[in-house]
């Protein structure tokens, strides 16, 4: 952040770096008004330049011995594709759900990669970029719950299209009010057990959309915050003369969470990849 008249406190330096750049404030917990400007422009702009490197290394593909960078992109398809078969026993959906999975891992990695960079870079560019030294900016698009649950209500409703599609919308209805406890011949038994399962079936899909989602925002936003915690450090030695060996702490410390930290953004691409993989694989099969 900008030098002001005083320092910011600790406190008010990560309040800061936790406001998104909004079209209007936001007032209560659940606004569908509100947009995160920052969310959607890094989102758009690290996605387009995964695209671009995905459609380089298919333009530079050879027959021969492959290059580095296409050697990764066809081991990452490969490794894409035979979980798609897993998991997805129905070869005309694997034609658009295995494209998908790997745009996801894509997209999803690119967009956690962004907390690697240094913390303050490009929120102190913005505002300077703006002039004002309060500017918000945040760049990890998936610390972003409405990123995160955005992306897991469009698997939510993919399962919908592929349960229908499959099973069509009579033997999807049929699942609805009949699984997982069964029915009964006897209608006033099988009315309530229709009741009991349908409300069964929403609390999964609720469950699962949520978790989906809330998982991945998780890890990233702690994430975040360390990285957070530890760019403090390095400025509490022009606090204090006991704090001279903080700076020293920030780079070790930044260095080793940033390495795990690779991990973490790869591990999370992954498991929202294979989440995806597995609710589209229940949706095709019939309980």
């Amino acid at each position: 952040m900008a030098a002001d008249a005083h320092a910011p406190t600790a406190s008010e330096y990560i309040v800061h770096h936790l406001q998104h750049l909004q079209n209007i404030k936001q007032t209560s917990i659940v606004d569908f008004s509100v947009v995160n400007y920052d969310s959607v422009i890094v989102g758009l702009i690290v996605g387009g330049l995964a695209l671009f490197a995905l459609w380089l290394a298919a333009r530079k593909a050879t027959a021969g011995v492959p290059g580095r960078f296409q050697a990764a992109v066809e081991l990452l398809v490969e490794m894409v594709d035979n979980q798609a078969k897993a998991n997805i026993h129905n070869a005309e959906s694997r034609k658009f759900i295995a494209p998908l999975a790997l745009t996801v891992f894509v997209w999803i990695f690119a967009m956690n990669a962004m907390d690697m960079l240094p913390v303050d870079l490009l929120p102190v560019l913005w505002q300077g970029a703006t002039g004002d030294s309060h500017a918000y900016l945040r760049v990890v698009p998936t610390a972003d719950l409405s990123t995160t649950l955005g992306l897991s209500s469009a698997v939510l409703i993919l399962c919908f299209w592929y349960s229908v599609k499959i099973k069509g919308a009579g033997g999807w209805a049929h699942e609805l009010v009949t699984a997982p406890f069964g029915t009964s011949k006897n209608p006033v038994f099988a009315l309530i057990l229709g009741v009991v399962n349908l409300l069964m079936q929403i609390i999964e899909y609720v469950a699962k959309t949520v978790s989906h989602g809330m998982r991945l925002f998780g890890n990233m936003y702690a994430g975040e915050l360390v990285f957070m915690l530890i760019a403090l450090m390095g400025g509490a030695a022009a606090m204090s003369l006991s704090g001279v060996l903080l700076p020293v702490g920030h780079i070790i410390a930044g260095s080793i969470w940033a390495i795990f930290h690779i991990l973490i953004i790869t591990l999370q691409a992954f498991i929202f990849m294979m989440l995806t993989l597995i609710y589209l694989g229940q949706a095709h099969e019939a309980h």
